[in-house]
């Protein structure tokens, strides 16, 4: 099975080399390394002449926006043209355990959208993480099922997935169909894909032994520096859903006095 890395990427040049680091530490190697640049010409100098290889592509930005749609499907898409028989997509904040590629290649599926888990690490020590005890710094995320390796938890929610770590055959991607590329800058993209998977019959599955690590960096909670972003993307995602997403963050916007809620039209707005 010719597996697939695929990573999007704008800034954060040290996680993703890290990242690159994991990878060339796995068990199974990845046979194709796509990182696709959202307007960010840099990376293509600080992933080069590493291991694994890395496949560059470049993106512009879509009305000042991260395109994080777009980046995922032209990474696929890439991936594809080469002869990609399992996409594995990481965030670039996110660093595989050794084990990773091959827990999900046993795992793969047709039909099956697979999520390993993710442990959130604290800040990493003044050398570095050291790739090959990131188990022992962090538990998996408590908000998601943790199967032990080996063993696959079928029927997930498909509120649950996240675009950290996941994977699925050729074929699935094709029947779903790709991310949708009306989402523009940070979130619902990823709630909408498995809105899509789920309405076509593909099963998440939860897959022990294919864990990833997501690098500490500074956030804010709620994030209120995407506040314009979810408000606009909420509701794309309510016009082709007739729900809202991330509403906990809303209602976090709406505490705050960033945001006001409109019953009368189910809408969400600035203040």
């Amino acid at each position: 099975m010719r597996t697939a890395v695929i990573t999007i990427a704008a800034g954060r040049h040290p996680h993703l080399l890290v990242q690159q680091d994991g990878l060339a530490r796995s068990s199974r190697a990845p046979d194709h390394y796509v990182v696709v640049s959202m307007a960010d010409p840099a990376i293509q100098d600080v992933v080069a002449d590493r291991n694994p290889a890395a496949d560059v592509i470049s993106l512009p930005l879509e009305g000042g926006r991260l395109p994080l749609a777009a980046a995922r499907n032209a990474g696929a898409a890439r991936a594809l043209a080469a002869g990609a028989d399992l996409l594995v997509f990481l965030d670039v904040d996110c660093v595989p355990g050794s084990s990773l590629l091959d827990g999900y290649a046993r795992a793969a599926q047709d039909g099956a959208l697979l999520c390993g888990t993710v442990a959130y690490l604290p800040p990493p020590p003044a050398h570095g993480y050291p790739l090959d005890d990131l188990a022992g710094m962090a538990p998996p995320h408590p908000a998601r099922p943790a199967p032990a390796t080996g063993h696959v938890v079928r029927g997930g929610d498909p509120r649950l997935f996240w675009s950290l770590s996941f994977a699925l055959t050729a074929s699935t991607w094709n029947r779903i169909g790709g991310f949708c590329e009306d989402y523009t800058g940070y979130g619902a993209e990823d709630t909408d894909y498995a809105s899509c998977a789920a309405r076509l019959g593909v099963d998440l599955w939860w897959v022990g032994g294919a864990p990833a690590y997501h690098q500490h960096h500074p956030t804010q909670h709620p994030p209120v520096q995407h506040v314009d972003d979810i408000i606009r993307n909420g509701a794309l995602y309510r016009a082709r859903w007739g729900t809202w997403p991330m509403e906990g963050w809303l209602h976090d916007f709406e505490e705050r006095g960033l945001v006001r809620y409109v019953p009368a039209t189910d809408t969400w707005c600035r203040r």
